[in-house]
């Protein structure tokens, strides 16, 4: 009886503390001469980037491009695992490699009004359905 009441333990245990990441999909313009060099930063992206990223609680990370309108635009995804995102992505801002890496694509995005009137690159997108 022990044994049966210790791994129902675990397992309700395991079932309370198994923490569903948080989903972010963003979206942004991107300037059409400037297309080729963001593919070409995203198809190596820098080590540093990704450690910090990663240090900072970001995974299943995807950015897609999208032609509307003969306007290109970026779509990201990503999920955030960790316990205090504005923390976390202070931390991402100070990182000095992380840095120099916004330096090289921020020139090639073209926010959106909502984004460029609150100083930011990319805007939310609300989430309507997942399917885990």
């Amino acid at each position: 009886m022990r044994t049966y009441l210790f791994f129902a333990f675990l397992l309700i245990f395991a079932a309370c503390t198994d923490k569903q990441p948080l989903r972010y999909g963003m979206v942004t313009g991107l300037h059409p001469d400037k297309a080729a060099y963001y593919r070409q930063l995203h198809a190596d992206v820098w080590p540093g980037v990704v450690k910090t990223l990663q240090e900072c609680h970001i995974r299943n990370y995807s950015i897609y491009l999208k032609e509307i309108d003969g306007k290109p635009y970026l779509f990201s995804y990503f999920e955030y695992t960790g316990n205090d995102f504005a923390a976390d992505m202070k931390k991402m801002a100070a990182d000095s490699v992380t840095q120099r890496w916004w330096k090289e694509t921020a020139p090639t995005q073209v926010p959106l009004p909502d984004a460029a009137a609150t100083g930011e690159t990319w805007s939310p997108m609300e989430e309507l359905m997942h399917l885990p």
